[in-house]
């Protein structure tokens, strides 16, 4: 099964706004930097996270992206049907019901083998993916990943975020 290359860098995406504090958020430009993508590229993936609510853009001049809701309730699955939709990787065309030796219809009652371990092999996948949680996957980048590598993502979160600012402050 090939997933698009999108898949990828709204993973990427994901897990670094895992690492911001609070509600701060960081651009879609910084993360198109980070990963050395074209920003218009990434903010075509970034949209669809915000559309299938994983991400939340904030306007404004601390505006950018973060997360949604906590990485601990978005699976790896929520990120690929964002990008790639919600449809089945195989779709059976029936072109067993084609050419020169085609027959009636009702030679062809059962379900297209070929269709079925596709599918089932699909909800395999998916069922994996679905047990993939964002947190647990940028805890285990934490801890077994080289400690440069770590730093260096954990430097550029820091240099990148853009803390939200209080709108809400009481006067005595």
């Amino acid at each position: 099964m090939k997933l698009g290359e999108g898949v990828e860098a709204a993973i990427h995406c994901a897990a670094m706004l895992a690492g911001v504090d609070g509600d701060a958020t960081i651009s879609g430009a910084a993360m198109a930097e980070a990963f050395g993508l074209s920003p218009s590229y990434l903010l075509k993936h970034l949209n669809m996270l915000s559309a299938a609510r994983i991400l939340e853009s904030v306007s404004g001049p601390a505006g950018g992206y973060r997360l949604a809701r906590p990485a601990e309730r978005i699976t790896l699955l929520d990120i690929v049907l964002a990008v790639e939709g919600r449809e089945p990787a195989f779709r059976c065309g029936e072109i067993r019901r084609n050419g020169p030796v085609r027959l009636d219809a009702s030679a062809y009652v059962k379900l297209c083998g070929i269709n079925v371990a596709m599918l089932k092999a699909e909800r395999a996948y998916r069922a994996a993916l679905a047990e993939a949680k964002l947190s647990d996957i940028v805890a285990e980048y934490m801890t077994d990943a080289d400690p440069r590598s770590v730093a260096a993502g954990c430097a550029f979160v820091a240099r990148h975020q853009r803390p939200r600012k209080s709108s809400s402050t009481k006067q005595a």
